[in-house]
């Protein structure tokens, strides 16, 4: 049984020695406030595990100490003690963010329980859930070695992620080396399965093989368009599955999940190959040979998504389709604030279609900038930044509009992120990509072993460049180092997120179908 570190706050507090003797002979410590205003102060100089506060006191009354509590200390669970059992003041302490209640007079073992629901229910959870994963260990690890379909590795990611956020909000670090090791297996055997498999896919025809971003508008957009639905595609570049677990249940306030999938994002896993496919329809080699005017090879200059309105455009024509439809794409949040200040221009439309890019650039200014690096510094502060991003953002202001209307929502992203910190050599010439999860080029020299090679492009549905070019994907949380450079690129890009290669967390992309909760 935890031994708690109780403040008991009530102006009658001599009136409870009985309560208070009970407490501390079952090993609890007890503090004491005889008004709201020494309340506050002790709490500000003070740790306690758990808040017992008479909500009708003179002067300052329980519930603005409440507030006061909360603001500064918004962890620690405050339980009201009242005589009044009227509704108003239940619903002033639940919309003050109050643990529990408990009515006048209140006995011993009513107060033993609070502490236990509100104190020891969290450490019990947080063991419960450690212990559950323990218990679900072996059989991932089976799961892992015998995955051999896209359909095991969807089945395979969702528990894993499951497991990570379960195991971030217990607050129980215990498993958390077990849990990254047992990631790194399913990483190192799902590259194993990319090798074998993916190449296949693109073969002309071929039947069994996943959704790609390249087929959403044929698949899920274009039926809902036919049937004259209004829609509203939403695209968050760079949001990784884990990310979209923690964001669904504020959406979820407002919007029911009609249909959650993982679909598979195309290699590389970077903007320029797998929007474009996304809004063209097309392999990022059909693109090149039919629209050539509309795309830009990693070597030249300009900016590589910048016609996917036109990609768009020509899509519904090639399927003869007359579809009115707005795009825009949110590079800040003046940007977004705009969209929403004409939202009514938005409904004009039988399709809207809207970027946001905050989450890419927070993986790149977590690479480049050191407060950022430090906010996000590892998986869990990563997924957390971008929650406080979305709930904050112009974005759900948008999603609470949409979801006043007859409108079908989408979420969903190009490609994901990993957090990189093995590197690997490579050399290639002045004319090689940049990216550090994958190179296209001539002349590139590697370790086989340590890369996904794709010496004929076209059999990948990628553009050729040069007869000889070829590419290769890094794989896991592999990157890619120039050996004359070598010290400087382990040094800045150990442990940044990055994108491009072959891993759970940038192919296993989230494709998200939200229904208002309003329709009928």
């Amino acid at each position: 049984m935890i031994k708690a570190k109780v403040l008991w706050v009530d102006d009658e507090i001599d009136l409870l020695r009985i309560q208070i003797l009970y407490l501390e002979e079952k090993g609890h410590t007890v503090f004491t406030a005889n008004n709201g205003y020494d309340a506050v102060e002790l709490v500000k100089e003070n740790n306690y595990d758990i808040i017992f506060l008479d909500e009708n006191m003179p002067g300052i009354s329980g519930l603005d100490v409440l507030t006061e509590v909360k603001r500064f200390k918004p962890a620690i669970p405050v339980v009201m003690v009242t005589k009044n059992e009227e509704e108003d003041i239940m619903d002033d302490a639940v919309g003050s963010k109050i643990d529990d209640y408990l009515i006048k007079p209140v006995n011993p073992k009513q107060i033993i329980l609070s502490i236990k629901k509100n104190v020891e229910n969290k450490q019990l959870i947080s063991e419960k859930t450690s212990q559950r994963y323990q218990t679900k260990f072996s059989e991932l690890g089976i799961k892992i070695s015998q995955a051999d379909t896209y359909t095991d590795w969807f089945a395979l990611y969702n528990e894993l992620v499951y497991w990570e956020l379960e195991l971030d909000k217990s607050g129980d670090n215990t498993m958390d080396e077990v849990l990254i090791q047992q990631k790194e297996d399913a990483n190192i055997e799902f590259s194993k399965f990319i090798k074998k498999h993916y190449l296949k896919w693109f073969i002309p025809d071929a039947e069994d093989r996943p959704l790609m971003p390249f087929d959403f508008f044929r698949k899920r957009a274009i039926p809902l368009l036919d049937a004259k639905k209004k829609i509203c595609v939403i695209v968050i570049d760079n949001l990784r599955f884990d990310q979209w677990k923690l964001i669904e249940p504020v959406i979820n306030q407002y919007f029911e999940t009609e249909k959650e999938e993982l679909w598979f994002s195309l290699l590389p896993t970077a903007t320029q190959y797998a929007r474009n496919a996304f809004f063209a329809g097309l392999t990022p080699l059909e693109i090149s040979k039919r629209y050539p005017q509309y795309w830009l090879n990693d070597e030249e200059e300009g900016g590589k998504n910048v016609f996917e309105k036109e990609l768009l455009a020509e899509l519904f024509q090639r399927y003869r389709r007359k579809v009115k439809f707005s795009y825009d794409k949110i590079l800040n949040n003046k940007a977004g604030e705009k969209v929403n200040e004409n939202f009514s221009n938005l409904l004009q439309n039988q399709l809207s279609v809207v970027i946001y890019n905050f989450v890419d650039i927070l993986s790149h200014a977590r690479t480049d900038t050191k407060m950022i690096r430090e906010l996000a510094h590892g998986e869990s502060a990563y997924r957390d930044l971008t929650l406080t991003w979305f709930e904050h953002s112009p974005l759900l202001e948008l999603l609470k509009r949409l979801s006043e209307e007859d409108v079908t929502v989408f979420i969903t992203t190009d490609h994901g992120t990993v957090n990189v910190n093995n590197p690997i050599k490579v050399v290639g010439d002045r004319n090689t990509t940049t990216n550090l999860r994958y190179k296209q080029g001539r002349n590139l020299a590697y370790n086989k072993k340590e890369v996904f090679e794709i010496t004929i492009p076209e059999e990948a549905g990628l553009p050729v460049t040069n007869i000889s070019s070829s590419y290769i994907f890094a794989y896991n949380s592999d990157f890619f180092a120039y050996p004359n450079n070598y010290n400087h690129y382990v040094k800045y890009y150990k442990n940044t997120f990055q994108h491009g290669g072959i891993s759970l967390e940038e192919m296993l992309i989230p494709y998200i179908t939200l229904k208002p909760k309003n329709r009928k």
